[in-house]
């Protein structure tokens, strides 16, 4: 990442759900946080709908997955369940484009988490600020969230 020293980068909550720190989601790369630093979101029951937790340009689409990458070359992966590549798609709509230029609250993907815990999945959701150090996310919530709401921030050193 290049991101100016002093500007924070702030993550909205890409769907509506209950805050759960990234350590307590139920795969060793998330929890290590090996991807960046973050929170996961567990989301309730029924459709969920999935947007832009940034501005910026879809640099990856998948079902299961999306990274958006800021302006300022920020990535935020927002990954949908755990293991749900497995689904091949199976309970996901995808809204958009790889490519798309996107704005915060845009709607991405739509998926069924009773869907993906029918199939013995976590839904659980990590959100994650690419490449940034374990432990660095500032400003993080906690409790329930909806789509849009702030769900943390991160500041290069």
């Amino acid at each position: 990442m290049t991101i100016p020293a002093g500007d924070p980068v702030r993550v909205s909550a890409p769907l509506a759900g209950e805050v759960v720190d990234l350590t307590d989601v139920p795969d060793a790369v998330f929890s290590a946080q090996m991807l960046g630093a973050g929170l996961a979101i567990e989301p309730g029951h029924g459709v969920a709908e999935v947007v832009a937790p940034v501005a910026g340009t879809l640099a990856k689409l998948h079902p299961h997955a999306f990274v958006v990458v800021t302006d300022d070359g920020a990535g935020v992966l927002v990954h949908l369940g755990i293991d749900t590549v497995g689904l091949e798609g199976e309970g996901f709509t995808v809204h958009a484009t790889e490519g798309d230029e996107v704005t915060a609250g845009e709607p991405v993907v739509t998926f069924d988490p009773d869907l993906v815990r029918s199939r013995d999945l976590s839904a659980v959701c990590p959100v994650v600020l690419m490449e940034a150090e374990p432990d660095s996310a500032t400003d993080r919530a906690s409790g329930s969230v909806r789509a849009g709401q702030p769900l943390f921030s991160w500041t290069a050193g």
